[in-house]
Protein backbone atom coordinates (compact mmCIF):
# COMPACT_ATOMS: atom_id res chain seq x y z
CA UNK A 1 0.00 0.00 0.00
CA UNK A 2 1.18 3.52 -0.75
CA UNK A 3 0.37 6.43 1.52
CA UNK A 4 0.56 10.06 0.48
CA UNK A 5 0.34 12.83 3.07
CA UNK A 6 -0.12 16.51 2.37
CA UNK A 7 0.02 18.92 5.31
CA UNK A 8 -1.67 21.94 3.68
CA UNK A 9 -4.48 21.09 4.25
CA UNK A 10 -3.92 17.79 6.08
CA UNK A 11 -4.87 15.02 3.65
CA UNK A 12 -4.03 11.35 3.74
CA UNK A 13 -4.58 9.26 0.62
CA UNK A 14 -3.98 5.53 0.48
CA UNK A 15 -3.87 3.46 -2.65
CA UNK A 16 -3.82 -0.32 -2.64
CA UNK A 17 -2.02 -2.37 -5.21
CA UNK A 18 -3.51 -5.51 -6.68
CA UNK A 19 -3.04 -8.51 -4.42
CA UNK A 20 -3.05 -6.63 -1.12
CA UNK A 21 -5.43 -7.82 1.57
CA UNK A 22 -8.70 -5.90 1.86
CA UNK A 23 -8.72 -3.05 4.35
CA UNK A 24 -10.66 -3.26 7.61
CA UNK A 25 -11.23 0.48 7.33
CA UNK A 26 -9.39 3.72 7.07
CA UNK A 27 -6.72 4.62 9.60
CA UNK A 28 -9.26 6.88 11.28
CA UNK A 29 -11.91 4.19 11.62
CA UNK A 30 -9.43 1.65 12.93
CA UNK A 31 -8.15 4.22 15.43
CA UNK A 32 -11.72 5.00 16.52
CA UNK A 33 -12.36 1.29 16.95
CA UNK A 34 -9.20 0.94 19.01
CA UNK A 35 -10.20 3.98 21.07
CA UNK A 36 -13.44 2.22 21.97
CA UNK A 37 -11.43 -0.77 23.21
CA UNK A 38 -9.42 1.61 25.43
CA UNK A 39 -12.70 2.99 26.82
CA UNK A 40 -13.84 -0.56 27.64
CA UNK A 41 -10.59 -1.23 29.52
CA UNK A 42 -10.81 2.08 31.40
CA UNK A 43 -14.31 1.24 32.60
CA UNK A 44 -12.68 -1.53 34.66
CA UNK A 45 -10.91 1.16 36.72
CA UNK A 46 -13.85 3.59 36.68
CA UNK A 47 -12.27 6.18 34.41
CA UNK A 48 -13.47 7.76 31.18
CA UNK A 49 -11.17 8.38 28.24
CA UNK A 50 -11.19 12.18 28.81
CA UNK A 51 -10.31 11.65 32.49
CA UNK A 52 -7.50 9.30 31.51
CA UNK A 53 -6.15 11.84 29.03
CA UNK A 54 -6.10 14.57 31.70
CA UNK A 55 -4.48 12.30 34.27
CA UNK A 56 -1.92 11.20 31.69
CA UNK A 57 -0.82 14.79 31.16
CA UNK A 58 -0.70 15.49 34.90
CA UNK A 59 1.61 12.48 35.38
CA UNK A 60 4.22 14.62 33.58
CA UNK A 61 3.85 17.37 36.21
CA UNK A 62 1.49 20.08 37.33
CA UNK A 63 -0.39 22.15 34.79
CA UNK A 64 -2.90 24.95 34.53
CA UNK A 65 -6.37 24.21 33.16
CA UNK A 66 -5.74 26.44 30.14
CA UNK A 67 -2.59 24.49 29.29
CA UNK A 68 -4.47 21.22 29.62
CA UNK A 69 -7.22 22.46 27.31
CA UNK A 70 -4.61 23.40 24.72
CA UNK A 71 -2.84 20.03 24.91
CA UNK A 72 -6.15 18.17 24.74
CA UNK A 73 -7.47 20.37 21.91
CA UNK A 74 -10.72 21.12 23.78
CA UNK A 75 -12.41 24.19 25.25
CA UNK A 76 -11.29 25.24 28.75
CA UNK A 77 -14.85 24.74 30.03
CA UNK A 78 -14.67 21.08 28.99
CA UNK A 79 -11.46 20.59 30.95
CA UNK A 80 -12.91 22.36 33.99
CA UNK A 81 -15.80 19.87 34.13
CA UNK A 82 -13.41 16.91 33.91
CA UNK A 83 -11.11 18.38 36.55
CA UNK A 84 -14.02 19.08 38.90
CA UNK A 85 -14.91 15.39 38.76
CA UNK A 86 -11.31 14.30 39.34
CA UNK A 87 -10.97 16.71 42.29
CA UNK A 88 -14.22 15.39 43.78
CA UNK A 89 -12.81 11.85 43.56
CA UNK A 90 -9.57 12.92 45.27
CA UNK A 91 -7.43 12.17 42.21
CA UNK A 92 -6.36 15.76 41.48
CA UNK A 93 -5.88 18.80 43.68
CA UNK A 94 -5.73 22.50 42.94
CA UNK A 95 -2.97 24.64 44.42
CA UNK A 96 -2.22 28.32 44.02
CA UNK A 97 1.15 28.77 42.35
CA UNK A 98 3.91 30.27 44.46
CA UNK A 99 4.77 33.32 42.35
CA UNK A 100 1.25 34.13 41.13
CA UNK A 101 -1.67 33.47 43.51
CA UNK A 102 -4.11 34.05 40.64
CA UNK A 103 -2.77 30.98 38.82
CA UNK A 104 -3.96 27.60 39.99
CA UNK A 105 -1.84 24.54 39.29
CA UNK A 106 -3.37 21.11 39.01
CA UNK A 107 -1.49 18.16 40.48
CA UNK A 108 -2.10 14.46 40.85
CA UNK A 109 -2.73 13.25 44.38
CA UNK A 110 -1.25 9.94 45.59
CA UNK A 111 -4.63 8.34 44.78
CA UNK A 112 -4.42 9.91 41.30
CA UNK A 113 -0.95 8.45 40.78
CA UNK A 114 -2.23 5.01 41.83
CA UNK A 115 -5.27 5.12 39.51
CA UNK A 116 -3.16 6.20 36.52
CA UNK A 117 -0.72 3.34 37.13
CA UNK A 118 -3.63 0.90 37.46
CA UNK A 119 -5.30 2.28 34.33
CA UNK A 120 -2.04 2.01 32.38
CA UNK A 121 -1.61 -1.63 33.41
CA UNK A 122 -5.25 -2.43 32.62
CA UNK A 123 -5.24 -0.79 29.19
CA UNK A 124 -1.86 -2.28 28.27
CA UNK A 125 -3.03 -5.77 29.28
CA UNK A 126 -6.27 -5.39 27.35
CA UNK A 127 -4.58 -4.16 24.16
CA UNK A 128 -1.92 -6.85 24.49
CA UNK A 129 -4.66 -9.49 24.77
CA UNK A 130 -6.18 -8.21 21.53
CA UNK A 131 -2.80 -8.16 19.78
CA UNK A 132 -2.19 -11.75 20.97
CA UNK A 133 -4.80 -12.88 18.46
CA UNK A 134 -2.25 -12.18 15.70
CA UNK A 135 0.67 -14.36 14.68
CA UNK A 136 3.69 -13.74 16.96
CA UNK A 137 5.63 -11.53 14.53
CA UNK A 138 2.56 -9.43 13.80
CA UNK A 139 1.76 -9.13 17.52
CA UNK A 140 5.22 -7.70 18.15
CA UNK A 141 4.89 -5.39 15.16
CA UNK A 142 1.45 -4.02 16.13
CA UNK A 143 2.55 -3.31 19.71
CA UNK A 144 5.76 -1.69 18.45
CA UNK A 145 3.67 0.44 16.11
CA UNK A 146 1.79 1.82 19.12
CA UNK A 147 5.14 2.80 20.66
CA UNK A 148 6.09 4.52 17.40
CA UNK A 149 2.74 6.36 17.34
CA UNK A 150 3.55 7.59 20.84
CA UNK A 151 6.88 8.94 19.60
CA UNK A 152 5.29 10.51 16.53
CA UNK A 153 2.64 12.24 18.63
CA UNK A 154 5.22 13.52 21.11
CA UNK A 155 7.29 14.92 18.21
CA UNK A 156 4.15 16.43 16.66
CA UNK A 157 3.23 18.23 19.90
CA UNK A 158 6.82 19.39 20.42
CA UNK A 159 6.94 20.85 16.91
CA UNK A 160 3.61 22.63 17.49
CA UNK A 161 4.88 24.13 20.78
CA UNK A 162 8.06 25.33 19.11
CA UNK A 163 6.21 26.96 16.23
CA UNK A 164 4.08 29.12 18.55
Amino acid sequence: MMVEVSLTPLTVTTTRTIGEAPSRGTYGRVTAWLSKRVEVALAQVDLTLPQYRVLGILVEGSAAASGLANRLAVRPSSVTAIIDGLVARGLVDRKHEEGDRRRIALRLTKAGERIVAEADRTVDAYLTSIAARLPDADEVMVLRSLELWGQALANFHQTRRESK
